[in-house]
């Protein structure tokens, strides 16, 4: 991306979705803001909870015109009539994904903080690769450095997203290196939703 361009937000959404409650809230904060894509990554592995989730999240963001992907479900995304599916699994399944779901369907890939794994992921068709996180102890412990989104944004075409421990320092450093940046608990942990995502969208300006 040039110097020029400001990041575009990518929303993941909590881990749990209260539905009588939780689309209003996310209609609020869709319209605080634009919004390029949700994730959909809940921690509950019942099908039926999920669908209720995603039905009335994709309402809410069709609504708006925003994409909404979900985690890992490839099957699940096309049965519910969401727009693709993210992978977590560094790129291994990018091929199979876009088999099943076909050329105009969202197909992104966490690749952690490997570079092979971000290219492997998009010679196989990603349509994204995410890399993170930022900050913080998840996973192994091994961080995404600025540096790689810089290497990134300068020599592939890809469009990379950064998530994982974004705090308003981490997005600043990021903003002109990185095409999308990925928010979840990072607003929604906040009492005011709208207003922590239009401060990340302030200072990214």
């Amino acid at each position: 991306m040039s110097d020029e361009e400001q990041p575009q937000i990518y929303l993941i959404l909590p881990p749990t979705i209260e539905v009588a409650t939780f689309p209003d809230l996310l209609g609020r904060v869709l319209d605080a803001e634009a919004v390029a894509c949700l994730r959909l990554d809940l921690s509950s592995r019942d099908e039926y909870r999920i669908a209720r989730a995603a039905d009335a999240c994709r309402e809410v963001a069709h609504a708006r015109d925003v994409a909404i992907v979900i985690n890992d479900h490839v099957a699940l995304a096309e049965r519910l009539g969401l727009d693709g599916v993210h992978l977590s699994d560094a790129g291994r399944s990018v091929r199979g994904a876009r088999k099943t779901l076909g050329a105009d369907a969202i197909v992104g890939s966490f690749c952690g903080a490997s570079r092979h794994d971000g290219m492997s992921a998009g010679e196989a068709g990603a349509d994204y690769v995410s890399f993170g996180p930022m900050a913080g102890a998840l996973g192994d412990g091994t961080l995404a450095e600025a540096e790689l989104f810089a290497w990134w944004s300068e020599i592939i075409e890809v469009p990379v997203v950064a998530e994982g421990g974004i705090t308003l320092e981490v997005a600043s450093k990021l903003k002109t290196i990185t095409d999308f940046i990925a928010l979840g608990d990072e607003i929604w942990e906040h009492d005011d939703p709208s207003a922590r995502l239009s401060a990340f969208v302030a200072d990214l300006g």
